[in-house]
This record gives C-alpha cells, structure tokens and sequence, in this order.
C-alpha cells in the first residue's frame, strides 16, 4: 500500500512538472497575486477528478466515442493561439503595464474560466491523468485507490508550490522587462503547443 501511494505521488509529480500552458498561467498568475488560492484549487480538483476517472476505468472513453480525441485537439489548437497571440500583444504593450498592481486586475471569473479552459481543452491532459495514470493505478491492485489519493495530492502540492512560490520572483519582475520577457515566453510556449497538437496527431 505505500508502495503504491509513494508511486501514485512520484508518478503524478512527473508528469506534471514539465512547462506547459496550464503550468504557465498557474506561474504567471502567482508573480502577479491574482486569485492565486482559486487558480491552484481548480488545477488541483480538476487532476484529481481526471485522476479519479483515469484510476475508475473511464480511458476507454475515447474508444467509445473516436471523434472526442479529434475535437479537443483542434479546440485545444484555437484556444491556445489566441491566448498565445493576447500574451505577445501584452508583451507589446509594455511592462509597465503587466506589473502586479498596475492596470485593472483580472477578475475572478476571467482568470477561472481560462484556467478551466487551459485544463480541460488540453487532450494531453487525457492522456497524463486518465489513461496514462489510469493505466499505472491498475498495476496496484487493489490499492489503485491510494495510488489515486497519492497521485492527486502530487497534483496539490505542486500547483500549491508553483503559485504560492511564485511570489519569491517578485522582485525579478519588479522590472518592467522582465514581465515582457515572461509574456513573450508564454507565448511562444502556447503557440509551440499548439503547433504539437495540430501537427503531431
């Protein structure tokens, strides 16, 4: 059983660990202090109910319905070129601008709803937490249920670090360019995962 949960944690740390465009939001929202607490909660239940659909049997979703996988992949592209392209502009805009505690702060509704958007519209998502986890957990018999509560907690721990950590670059970004800097890296990151998804399925 420990094994098992050491396994669930290590496992789930792993795969979440590399940049990607959820991670990048998480650590843009946490340098600014925007909704940090809502970013790092929705991140966190929503691997945990992806994980919990993984470890309960559901990846053979998309062998029920084929046309699901092609669907959250272009809609996966769309939405990530766009934010991609409002992350150059706001880059262009000056850093001036995109210092915490300048300018309007994002709502609290805009900020969940991309955060939502940025973790449910990513197929690789599916593939990380339902079928990749899902498929491990199996191996666990019968503590896929530990492996599962150990999995989402590596999940909490490392948005909860990410976020709240955040904060100890502040003075980094106290300079305006290095906010351009960020904005810009975010970019190119949507815009190079974007371009896998379009062009490596």
């Amino acid at each position: 059983m420990l094994d098992a949960a050491v396994q669930g944690y290590l496992v789930s740390i792993s795969l979440i660990l590399a940049i990607g465009a959820q991670n990048a939001f998480v650590l843009r929202q946490g340098i600014r202090g925007e909704h940090v607490l809502a970013v790092v909660l929705v991140c966190a239940v929503s691997d945990a109910l992806l994980i919990g659909a993984g470890v309960a049997g559901f990846g053979a979703a998309s062998a029920l319905f084929p046309w699901l996988g092609e669907a959250m992949r272009w809609g996966g592209v769309a939405f990530l070129l766009v934010y991609g392209a409002l992350r150059f502009r706001a880059a262009l805009r000056g850093g001036e601008a995109l210092r915490p505690g300048a300018g309007e702060k994002a709502s609290l509704g805009a900020v969940l709803t991309t955060c939502l958007v940025l973790t449910w519209a990513n197929p690789h998502v599916y593939l990380d937490t339902v079928a990749l986890i899902g498929s491990i957990s199996a191996q666990y018999a019968p503590f896929q249920l530990q492996f599962g509560l150990a999995a989402a907690l590596g999940s909490l721990s490392f948005f909860a670090a990410l976020g709240f950590g955040a904060r100890y670059l502040a003075p980094i970004f106290a300079n305006p360019r290095a906010w351009v800097v960020l904005e810009v890296g975010i970019g190119v990151t949507m815009w190079a995962i974007a371009a896998g998804l379009a062009f490596g399925g």
